[in-house]
């Protein structure tokens, strides 16, 4: 067995971002919660839309402007089958340009059509313009 990676295209995710709510000076970091308005995700083998209200992302940004991503979404199939959706990332927030944000999606669901998602971990590599998030999404194999 090889040790090499493979990334294999899966999808492209859009999300519609709300103006962040601001926590300075937590424990932790200043903390900014973005509340998603709207998304999709579309590929070959998988395409789906933000189902219900319940996606944020919890980014915590450290002292030395590191963004940690916390993102969960419920998202739902173009065939009905739910999935749950959680990433965590980073993003370099130090320079006033749009950086790159790097995540490493996984997928959950109880639908058998889509049991392999449970199986696979995804990477993705997205810029954030205005209020517009667009990741590639990628299958490490």
């Amino acid at each position: 067995m090889s040790s090499e990676l493979t990334l294999v295209p899966l999808a492209t995710m859009v999300a519609e971002l709300r103006p962040p709510k601001v926590l300075l000076r937590t424990p932790a970091g200043t903390r900014m919660i973005y509340e998603v308005a709207a998304g999709h995700i579309s590929g070959d083998r998988l395409k789906a839309k933000l189902a219900g209200s319940s996606s944020a992302d919890w980014m915590l940004v450290g002292p030395d402007g590191t963004g940690t991503l916390d993102v969960r979404s419920l998202v739902e199939t173009d065939d009905g089958a739910l999935l749950f959706l959680q990433y965590s990332g980073r993003v370099d927030l130090t320079d006033g340009d749009v950086a790159p944000l790097y995540a490493t999606p996984r997928f959950e669901t109880g639908d058998p059509r889509y049991g392999w998602l449970n199986k696979l971990q995804a990477v993705g590599k997205g810029t954030l313009t205005g209020n517009t998030l667009t990741y590639d999404l990628y299958e490490l194999r």
